[in-house]
This record gives C-alpha cells, structure tokens and sequence, in this order.
C-alpha cells in the first residue's frame, strides 16, 4: 500500500547538486529531520514515514554508517585508517573498506589511463602549503618543487591487498575525496535497502536514487549554475541512478580562484579544462570517480573514456559556459 512506503532524503552541503525544493513533503507523508555535521558538512537527513520512531532509528542507522566510514576514510581525523597509512606509508590489518575502495580506486585509475589517481594527496599538500603562506607566488609553486611532488603521482606505486596496504616510494599519500563521498553514498544506500527501503534518495555530497519519489515521479536533482552562485542551470530525473559533479570552483586555493583541489596526475597541475562536470552512472562511486577523471580530460578524450563505463552519460561545462552532453 501507498500508505505503507518508506522514503528518504538526505541533503548534504554539496558543489553543483541539491535535492529540489518540494522534496519530500510533496507527498503528505510525515517527515522526520536531522541536522548536524556528516562527512564534513553541514547536512540535513530528511526521512517520510507513517511511524516517527522508526524513520528515528532509520536515521540513526545512516548516522552510525556515515561515522563508521569516517573513521576509515577522513584525512581530518587522526586516528583514521587512511592518515595512518599516509603516516607511517605502510598499514598492516586494513579495515575492509580501506581495501574494497582502494582496490576501485586503482581500477578506476586504471580504466582512465591514469586521469583519476587517488595518490595525488602529495600535490594538494603542496598547493594548499603554497598558497597558506603569506605572499605566496600567484603563479604557483616552484617548478622543481612541483616536479618534485608529482614524482610522488602514481597509481601503480600502491600496493593493496587485503591484509596489508603500502606504499612503493617514501613520501607518497592517498587521498579519496574523488570517490569516497560516493562509496560511502552507496553504502547508506544499501544498508537502507537492506531495511526494506525500496524508494529513497540519499545525498551525502553525491547523490544516489533508489526507486522514485513518494509522489510516484522520478527523483528531481537541481544542478547549480557554476557561473553563479544559488542558480539553477538545470534539472535530472532519476530513478535508480546516481549522480556527481566536480568543479575546482567550490574549493580554489589561491583569490584568483586558477588553482583548485581537482590535480591533473599526468602534469601536477591543477584542471582547467571544464568549469564543472556532472556524471550520471549505475552507482555513486561511478559516478563520483569519473567525474573527478573527466575533469583532466579535453574534450575528444572525455567521450572515449565515458565509452568505457557502460551505462553512463556526463554534462561539462566549458569555462565559457557552453555546455558538451555525452552519453555512454
């Protein structure tokens, strides 16, 4: 029955993606919400159910499934997974997680000969150092400095299997901030269907639709206008689908906004190719992953790359403007 269905929004601080207005409320099914801080933003979890005391203890799952993965993934965290192998370069006994995503992470590295590399850690570190000193150089780092750290760029260099992790040269470090909001998405999703939640949209920075919304109409994602703030450039229908956008515009290094957090692995500089990228896949870790490797790719290149991840499509956003539509 109608009446007995179970749907969820979660609605994470995110660049480029939001759930519509209206959302959940639409349908006239009771909604429960939680604000607070979840994968380092500001969030809202919004649950529609007929009993208040389980939509409570639904969002206390994802709440408890979001912080476990933290505690693996975080670079903020000292005492995570991923900060002691940046530490020590080598991490005995990985947690399941660690293994599963790095393990993707390298394939997608892989699969887009190198334009997604989760061992780029090193250039931010630079970059971020850089431009933190007062009367840093606008044009960036040093050459030999910069030469230096892409050195330490290199997917095949992390060795992962499942009871050790390490790294083949001193210096290097992961990061999975262009996959891991995704992966962890996924995760939510499943526990969430696991409890019996066919129709839920989760948004935890990436976004994730399973089945539709209450009203009985395909999920609504708006996508910010990256040329202006608080404008909507358009709108997806989703069901079953993700969804992710990159764009260096919502975490720029220097005022002058030329130098961003999205690093092409092959020159260690920073992406300046698209404005913004947002992909379309089967699952958010897809999506979240290629979206971070269309962001290095020129144009002719992006389409080839897409053909090799069945089931997608991607909207870029040229500096002008303009916009290129592909579809896998």
């Amino acid at each position: 029955m109608t009446t007995r269905r179970r749907f969820l929004g979660i609605a994470a601080a995110a660049a480029g993606l939001a759930l519509l207005p209206g959302g959940l409320r639409a349908a006239g099914v009771p909604v429960r919400t939680w604000r607070g801080v979840a994968l380092g933003a500001d969030s809202v979890l919004q649950l529609a159910h007929p009993d208040p005391a389980e939509a409570d203890r639904l969002i206390a799952l994802c709440l408890e499934e979001v912080a476990r993965l933290e505690r693996v993934f975080s670079l903020y965290r000292t005492d995570s997974a991923l900060v002691r192998l940046n530490r020590d370069g080598v991490l005995d006994a990985p947690p399941a997680d660690l293994v599963r995503l790095l393990s993707e992470a390298v394939a997608f590295s892989r699969r887009t000969d190198g334009a997604f590399d989760p061992t780029v850690q090193p250039l931010w570190q630079l970059y971020a150092g850089h431009f933190a000193r007062p009367g840093a150089d606008p044009a960036g780092p040093p050459e030999a400095v910069l030469r230096a750290a892409r050195n330490l760029v290199d997917h095949r260099k992390l060795r992962v299997e499942p009871g050790r992790v390490a790294f083949a040269a001193r210096g290097m470090a992961v990061t999975l901030n262009g996959i891991a909001q995704g992966y962890v998405t996924d995760r939510v999703s499943e526990r969430l269907r696991a409890e019996g939640m066919t129709d839920v949209l989760v948004d935890l920075g990436e976004i994730r639709a399973l089945g539709h919304h209450p009203s009985g109409r395909p999920w609504s994602v708006g996508l910010a206008d990256p040329l202006m703030d608080g404008r909507n450039a358009g709108t997806l229908e989703i069901e079953d689908r993700a969804v992710a956008t990159s764009g260096g515009y919502g975490t720029p290094f220097d005022p002058a906004g030329r130098f961003t957090h999205l690093f092409d692995p092959a020159t260690g500089g920073c992406a300046r190719e698209w404005l913004a990228v947002t992909v379309l896949a089967p699952d958010a870790t897809t999506a979240d992953a290629l979206s971070t490797a269309l962001s290095v790719a020129p144009e002719a290149r992006a389409a080839v790359l897409l053909d090799r991840f069945p089931g997608t499509a991607a909207r870029l956003t040229r500096r002008d403007g303009s916009v290129l539509a592909l579809r896998a």
